[in-house]
């Protein structure tokens, strides 16, 4: 009886396929922008770890200099006449032509074998590596880039990740400038009994392995911003689902009612009804996981491209089949299917035997449901307010744009309930009243896409608002940031000397770009130096600062700190912090810095030459005239020897910046545009599934002499005033959203914080393709209805119900 049963509950989908095809495609969509997401992100945190494994040699004790500066070739001679087993390294970025590559320098004798990063598989390669014309270790990649712009060896090793080489350490030396200033030791395991590390070399700082490495920690709040945002369309695709199984089970009432009375236990039903649900999650479970893949492949390149502007980190642009992701996706495809049917079920379990199959009975469910969603939502919203006050940390900012978001789409229902009610009383004629009574009982069943367009428009406002705020912004502070007309950089320091005495006369000044690194307040920051110049008085984006701050920057010890710095730390104006070496400066004023998620501290010129001497000299920007760029370029190229690959004039620096900056809020448009599409497929199955269900409504208005295609374009007239509806609600919810961006989760990811700026001619557009949408998810059914038999609506009246 039980095969007997399951076999007449699944008959329902052999006479509706489409509902079907529906519910298996809502599921699917939802599985495969969350697994899509999760995909990404696996397969950059596994570079992370493995390029922190090779390149950092991570997962090996290490030692670094205490105050930031390099390690002198002197301690390490101590350390290793004192019996500490330690292997030198040297690292830095190296330009070859246009191409910047990350260099490790490494002791491949004393080099313990799990930090070299590559197989040595005899002699012949330990003569190649070490001798005199050495080997750059790269992979296919990097070798491809530097093919015919070096004359060092190219040696392939399928392991490197990109833009990083191995090489012998003192060609590293040579190449980089370093004067046998090594960058740190990396720590072999030890004998007992060696002397201290405080008592050998007190200016080191002993690092333990196996911490999490510094690229994985900066680039988290990236990474979580996309699961938000997967997480978004994961739920906007539930409410496909949740729509789909509702529907389903109230067209099968009649069956589970008879069911019931022939036998079958509330039990043993709900048993069947779980493993039909079971089966069809599998199935698109796995479909999804497909789709995810797929979606995944498409959008890594641009994350890799936005992580590599960003944050300096290189991604494969290739995807792996990892089995944390498709397992994720799977039990997400469960769970889903699982959150969005358990509501129909405890209906069906708590309603009397026969009551199922009455209309009343599931629409004062449906009413008692659409009450609870509107307590919900109020709790959820208090919540959000609650969370945006007194919350702190990027996870309860994202828990207040949740909140925020679902608490609304709770709300939608009722509010839009109780607007018909009102056009309903305010109705003269009995057509009008009767048409906003109709509108409001297919509320329920049009309700969940209706949240789901509410979400995707919302998100669609916030974040395009966000993004449009960032850009305007943005690009003002490009021009203040990049003052200079011409950008140059020396090749060695000697070349740099000349460059120094070459452009007094035909330049208007000298900006030298210098800095060097170090530890302050707990953090790896850069430190520039400032040449006491008129362009960063007259352009340097100072938020805070003393009235005579560049007087002080020149001449004392004082220091300006950027927005991300003073954000995340206790620092204020007036305050002193102590500098890599043990000095100390006076906070004297705070400047935006877009785009950079460390601190920076910028000291006068002077200041920097005096505390770090062995800072690299090779950077300068150059003011002259717009109109003399041109002749300038061709003169450092022609009279005073420079690559031109060495040269970079304003324009194209600014037009890089603009690249990245698309670049970064490309993936987060794609799945805007998609969650909308999601909400745009929820809309067309709402409106399809319920179009069946109408024609007990309609047939008594064409019996009294309305016409099919006027019942249509009522249909479709009911569509735009509910897309209206929504739209409007969509608007007060993505203005919340883009303040939460701004104001709470980008300073807690990044530390700054952003002006709002209001741009209601994008609403209109994104209004203009929400309305396409919701046309499109009308279509079907409106035209099924202006060309349905008269026999069937006659059809009604034969059967009623």
């Amino acid at each position: 009886m039980t095969a007997a049963a399951f076999n007449v509950l699944f008959s329902h989908w052999r006479y509706r396929p489409l509902q079907l095809v529906t519910l298996i495609m809502g599921i699917a969509l939802a599985t495969g922008l969350w697994s899509g997401v999760q995909a990404i992100n696996a397969e950059a945190r596994a570079s992370y770890s493995r390029a922190a494994s090779i390149l950092e040699q991570a997962d090996l004790s290490q030692l670094i200099a205490r105050d930031g500066e390099g390690i002198p070739t002197s301690v390490y001679a101590r350390l290793r006449r004192a019996g500490w087993q330690v292997s030198p390294v040297i690292e830095g970025n190296h330009r070859f032509g246009t191409t910047s590559v990350r260099l490790i320098g490494i002791d491949i004798l004393t080099m313990p074998e799990e930090g070299r990063g590559f197989a040595v598989s005899g002699s012949p390669d330990l003569v190649a590596f070490a001798s005199g014309q050495g080997q750059l270790l790269v992979s296919m990649n990097t070798a491809a880039r530097l093919q015919g712009v070096t004359q060092i060896p190219l040696r392939i090793s399928p392991d490197l990740p990109d833009d990083a080489a191995f090489l012998d350490i003192g060609m590293a030396d040579r190449l980089l400038a370093r004067n046998g200033v090594l960058s740190r030791l990396i720590v072999a395991p030890q004998n007992p009994g060696l002397p201290a590390l405080e008592s050998v070399a007190p200016e080191l700082v002993f690092k333990s392995g196996g911490q999490a490495n510094d690229v994985a920690s900066l680039t988290d709040s990236f990474h979580l911003n996309l699961t938000a945002f997967g997480f978004l369309a994961f739920v906007v695709g539930l409410f496909i689902v949740y729509s789909a199984t509702g529907l389903s089970f109230e067209q099968r009432r009649s069956t589970f009612r008879t069911l019931r009375s022939v036998g079958v236990s509330l039990q043993g039903l709900t048993l069947m009804l779980l493993a039909e649900l079971l089966m069809l999650a599998l199935l698109s479970g796995v479909l999804g996981v497909a789709l995810g893949y797929v979606l995944a492949s498409t959008l890594l390149p641009g994350v890799s491209a936005t992580l590599r502007g960003l944050y300096g980190t290189s991604v494969p642009g290739s995807l792996s089949l990892r089995p944390e992701w498709w397992a994720t996706g799977l039990g997400m495809a469960f769970f889903g299917t699982a959150v969005s049917a358990s509501q129909s079920l405890l209906r069906l379990w708590q309603m009397p035997i026969l009551a199922s199959a009455q209309h009343r009975a599931w629409a004062m469910a449906s009413n008692a449901a659409t009450f609870i969603q509107a307590v919900g939502g109020a709790v959820l919203l208090s919540a959000a307010i609650l969370l945006a006050l007194l919350g702190h940390g990027l996870v309860a900012g994202f828990a207040v744009l949740g909140s925020l978001l679902i608490g609304a789409a709770l709300l939608l229902p009722l509010a839009l309930s109780t607007t018909t009610m009102i056009a309903q009383s305010l109705s003269r004629g009995a057509f009008t009243s009767w048409f906003w009574a109709d509108t409001r009982q297919q509320l329920p069943g049009l309700s969940l896409a209706l949240m789901a367009l509410l979400l995707a428009l919302s998100a669609n406002i916030g974040v395009g608002t966000m993004v449009s705020s960032f850009r305007q912004t943005f690009l003002g502070w490009l021009d203040q940031r990049l003052a200079a007309e011409l950008y140059v950089t020396a090749r060695t320091e000697e070349e740099a000397s000349r460059l120094r005495d070459w452009l007094p006369g035909r330049v208007r000044s000298v900006l030298p770009v210098w800095n060097s690194e170090g530890e302050v307040l707990g953090q790896q920051i850069q430190i520039f130096g400032v040449a006491d110049d008129a362009t960063y008085r007259d352009h340097w984006p100072i938020l805070l600062g003393a009235p005579d701050l560049w007087d002080m920057l020149a001449t004392k010890d004082a220091a300006l700190i950027n927005e991300q710095l003073w954000r995340g730390s206790d620092v204020g104006l007036g305050k002193m912090i102590t500098l890599p070496g043990g000095w100390e400066a006076r906070v004297v004023g705070v400047y935006s810095d877009y785009g950079n998620p460390k601190g920076q501290v910028i000291i006068g010129l002077g200041s920097l030459i005096a505390h770090y001497p062995a800072t690299a000299k090779l950077r300068y920007g150059l003011r002259v005239e717009p109109e003399r760029v041109d002749m300038l370029r061709r003169q450092l190229v022609d009279d005073f020897g420079l690559p031109d690959e060495n040269i970079v004039d304003q324009a194209s620096l600014k037009r890089q910046s603009r690249v990245v900056f698309e670049q970064t809020f490309a993936v987060t448009g794609a799945l805007n545009l998609l969650t909308l599409a999601v909400a745009g497929f929820a809309m067309f199955s709402s409106m399809l599934t319920l179009s069946g269900q109408r024609l007990p409504q309609l047939a008594p208005l064409w019996a009294m002499g309305l016409r099919r295609r006027d019942l249509a374009l009522l249909e479709v007239i009911r569509t735009v005033a509910l897309w209206f509806a929504t739209f409007l609600a969509a608007v007060p919810v993505g203005l919340l959203l883009a303040w939460v961006l701004l104001a709470i989760v980008n300073v807690e990811a990044f530390g700054w914080r952003l002006p709002m700026t209001v741009f209601p001619f994008d609403w209109l557009k994104l209004g203009a393709v929400a309305l396409v949408a919701a046309l499109l998810s009308v279509l079907v059914p409106v035209r099924r209805l202006a060309t349905v038999n008269p026999a069937d609506l006659l059809r009604v009246f034969a059967n009623e119900r």
